[in-house]
């Protein structure tokens, strides 16, 4: 914190121009002005850690050590071979236990679980990952969805590693569609076992982590059948491997997924099960229960709501990749924005010294717009982190509890995985040719994090379940009026005459008394204006999907799901819609926690930034349903350019906040290498210039030549 300090004062110190220009510490011009506002950095950086800083501190000191980085350009068995070993080394370090429960030497911090596990990503995301399939879904399937006694029969093996395990749900055949997998688990009261049988190809469990090498054991979802009846899916405890061989035990078979496009350091792989025998006692039975004569029994009496509280105790996955992802984002603009301090290219304004790349409006254009949407996730997703906590806490535990979790992971989750890939891609980019080098990390972070887009919920099937939770409720909202009513509520949305409950928060119209829209967005750059703006859109996008599908669950379902079909584009951008507008809350709320005034100017900058480039990102709806005229459409992208001039001077501080130093960057340019090169090469031509030895320019002698030719003879 020392060292942050230091470099809070020294960067205050160079903030000697004008919000136009940027200190001189950071490589560019400065002029003699009105002192800017500086940025307290360690103040801020203390509340991006957020409410478990001790853990992620002590995480970021894990990940920074050698023994855990990645090492490129190993093979894909090398690189697995040096996964697992640095799993024991997690093990060692006392960084796996936090979630479960004290009776097997847990620490039941769910939270705190969570916000150490997702820093692994600086390390290496195959870690990140493995550890999350050995512990956060192997584990967590077991601690959640078994009983005390299977905690204390598989919990402590699981947690030292004795048992390396698979999650194994995923089907060649289904994965989104998790309810429709085939595998079966059928009960034989006549020995009092489960038979778990693989019917067809396509039902063989798929992209499972640790099955293709080193899984001892593995929880099996499949659906469960007994008395002839199926219950659903539910969750089995198997062992895989022999642990002295590892050898498949008898009527289970494997295959190696083999190279993928990324995180090569796990094991993935496939399984299949050839009527398996299981005791009756292996069922995790939380949930549901089969007693020895068959009879199936169940707290949850409707199967819906059964499977999907099942699957709901499993949530932490996708929080997790929510917040790793995040990680990912902030590595990459700490390295794009550092480097961009220090590389020089064209002398557009000076006849000898070059421009630094981030005094190019497009070149902030390209990092400020996604360092201000990082700024918001991040505050998103410690808001998710403290609900999720919450809930599997027990502090608030109710039913709707858990469906505001849901949402919100489902919602969050997308939007931050997709950002990742986007921010990775063009860092790598503004960084030129020396951000494709494997030694800058953000094609390899890239090809690692591709998949996080996909496995823990596709992000598409994701923002389609947040739009389904918005229309349930819209719909209770108007359970009770006709279509008539429905069309004036959209035609409503202009006037701020409605107040929508679009999941997790009240949404309602920020607006003037005077109740237009329009009016209410005068001054865009205004936080209510925003607000207005951003609200009023999910609002009529919910509003106008739920008029048009009234009445489609009476249907059959055949013509219910076609006109559903017809509307889910409307509705995943409703959701997408949705889920910013909960981001853009969240960097709002966070500046309310700002204490000093400088640090609270340049944050309300950057999340108007991330607001106002939401809305030009969506003008031309704006523009075609009357929220915006053509004349304030127009100054959008004006006041985004000029925010991006009051940004500048506060860049490197804003990526200093995120608090990663060299051993989690990892990345050459963004060691200070390229200012020492920059600084060489503008001495040496001084010097040259200076000793007027340095030849003339062809160019200079040609115009040189031109003026003596044009001059009047006397």
């Amino acid at each position: 914190m020392t060292e942050l300090a230091d470099r809070t004062a020294g960067h205050a110190a160079g903030h000697t121009g004008t919000p136009a220009l940027s200190a001189s510490a950071h490589g560019a011009p400065t002029a003699a002005a009105t002192a800017p506002p500086a940025v307290d950095v360690a103040a801020l950086g203390e509340q991006l850690l957020g409410k478990w800083a001790d853990i992620r501190r002590h995480a970021r000191g894990v990940s920074a050590r050698p023994e855990l980085h990645k090492t490129e350009g190993l093979t894909h068995t090398e690189h697995r071979k040096r996964t697992f070993a640095q799993l024991q080394y997690l093990v060692e370090n006392d960084t796996v236990h936090r979630a479960f429960p004290s009776s097997v030497g847990g620490s039941d911090d769910h939270g705190g679980n969570v916000a150490g596990f997702e820093e692994l990503v600086t390390a290496d995301p195959s870690l990140q990952i493995k550890a999350g399939v050995q512990w956060g879904l192997f584990g967590s399937a077991v601690m959640h969805l078994g009983t005390e006694e299977h905690h204390r029969k598989w919990l402590p093996g699981i947690m030292n590693l004795a048992i390396p395990g698979c999650f194994a749900m995923t089907e060649t055949g289904h994965g989104s569609d998790v309810a429709s997998i085939a595998t079966t688990a059928t009960y034989d009261p006549g020995t009092g076992e489960f038979v778990v049988h693989t019917p067809f190809r396509a039902a063989w469990k798929d992209y499972i982590g640790n099955a293709a090498i080193d899984g001892l054991g593995a929880v099996v979802f499949a659906q469960l059948v007994t008395n002839g009846v199926n219950h659903g899916v539910h969750a089995f405890y198997m062992d895989l491997r022999d642990p002295a061989t590892k050898e498949f035990l008898p009527g289970i078979g494997g295959e190696d997924d083999g190279v993928k496009g990324g995180l090569n350091g796990i094991d993935n792989g496939r399984l299949h099960f050839n009527h398996v025998r299981i005791p009756r006692t292996n069922l995790l039975n939380r949930y549901g229960n089969v007693d020895a004569d068959g009879g199936y029994s169940s707290p949850i009496a409707s199967p819906g709501r059964r499977f999907f509280t099942m699957l709901g105790t499993l949530v932490q996955g996708r929080v997790s990749l929510d917040g790793a992802a995040v990680a990912a984002s902030k590595l990459a603009l700490k390295t794009a924005i550092q480097y961009a301090t220090e590389r020089r290219q064209f002398n557009a304004s000076s006849q000898t010294d070059e421009e630094v790349l981030l005094d190019y409006q497009r070149h902030q254009r390209r990092l400020f717009t996604r360092l201000a949407t990082t700024y918001a996730a991040s505050f998103a997703h410690e808001q998710l982190l403290q609900k999720f906590d919450d809930v599997f806490s027990g502090r608030h535990e109710t039913d709707e509890d858990r469906q505001d979790l849901e949402t919100l992971a489902a919602a969050l989750k997308p939007l931050s995985t997709w950002h990742a890939l986007d921010t990775l891609q063009e860092c790598r980019e503004a960084c030129g040719g020396a951000g494709f080098l494997i030694e800058n990390r953000f094609a390899s972070l890239r090809a690692d994090l591709d998949v996080y887009v996909t496995f823990e919920g596709d992000n598409t099937v994701l923002l389609q379940l947040v739009a389904k939770r918005l229309l349930a409720d819209y719909a209770k909202e108007f359970r009770n009026v006709n279509v008539g009513v429905l069309a004036r509520y959209v035609v409503a949305q202009a006037t701020g005459a409605a107040i929508h409950r679009t999941g997790l928060r009240q949404v309602a119209q920020f607006v003037a008394d005077s109740g237009l829209v329009q009016k209410a967005a005068i001054a865009i750059r205004d936080e209510a204006s925003q607000r207005a703006l951003l609200t009023d859109r999910v609002q009529t996008m919910v509003a106008e999907a739920g008029a048009a599908l009234k009445g489609a669950n009476k249907l059959p379902q055949q013509q219910g799901a076609a006109l559903f079909n017809k509307h889910q584009n409307e509705l995943i951008e409703a959701a997408q819609a949705h889920a910013e507008l909960l981001q853009w809350e969240a960097f709002t709320e966070a500046l309310g926690k700002v204490s000093d005034p400088g640090t609270r100017k340049v944050l309300t900058w950057l999340r108007d930034l991330f607001g106002l480039s939401l809305i030009e990102k969506n003008l031309s709806w704006y523009l075609m349903n009357g929220r915006l005229s053509m004349q304030r459409g127009r100054t959008v992208g004006e006041y985004i350019n000029r925010l991006l001039v009051k940004i500048r001077p506060h860049a490197l501080d804003l990526v200093d906040a995120f608090g990663y130093g060299p051993e989690h960057l990892r990345a050459a340019i963004a060691s200070g290498a390229e200012k020492v090169r920059q600084d060489e090469a503008r001495d040496y031509f001084r010097t040259q210039r200076a000793s007027g030895q340095a030849p003339v320019d062809e160019k200079i002698l040609l115009a040189r030549k031109a003026l003596h030719t044009k001059a009047p003879r006397s």
